[in-house]
């Protein structure tokens, strides 16, 4: 006799940052928040006291002191993190006419091309939260930023270009 199985099912998420008209989605927006609040809370709040025990509330005067994990490790810029960011950050920034066809002398214009490249650096940093040099977030965050800001410009630009063209044909 044949085993039945449940049918099992999944749930999919979008977490692409932008709509199809080039807008921040509203989830994306409120995300962001979120985690911007959240580490705002963790570094405005003190650690917290150690645990009273049963025995005593002083130290044992043979015990070493154990500084947190966080300030044990001192995190160093990767060099490595740096050329896949920049690796990243070119490829879109190709994307977004940023450089010229040698064969055609036009601007290459892939909008959903570099949409892909900036949520795959968004889905870095998410990844990557809290486990980067200060250095290596900073830039992560400065590139996402630029890279945005351009992706707006342009796809506004590409739609001012189509209601043009839209408008010129009869």
């Amino acid at each position: 006799m044949a085993e039945h199985k449940p049918e099992e099912s999944f749930k999919v998420i979008d977490r692409r940052l932008f709509t199809a008209e080039g807008e921040l989605r509203k989830e994306a927006v409120e995300e962001e928040r979120r985690v911007e609040e959240a580490a705002a809370k963790k570094a405005a709040s003190p650690p917290a006291p150690p645990a009273a025990g049963p025995k005593s509330a002083a130290p044992a005067p043979d015990a070493p002191d154990v500084a947190p994990p966080e300030a044990a490790e001192v995190l160093t810029p990767s060099r490595g993190f740096q050329m896949l960011v920049d690796f990243l950050a070119r490829n879109a920034a190709v994307l977004l006419g940023g450089y010229v066809d040698p064969s055609t002398g036009q601007a290459i214009l892939d909008l959903e091309g570099a949409r892909e490249m900036i949520d795959m650096l968004d889905a870095l940093r998410e990844k990557t939260l809290g486990n980067l040099a200060p250095d290596d977030d900073r830039l992560l965050i400065e590139v996402l930023g630029s890279l945005k800001l351009s992706f707006l410009e342009m796809s506004k630009a590409a739609a001012q270009a189509m209601q043009e063209k839209a408008k010129t044909k009869p």
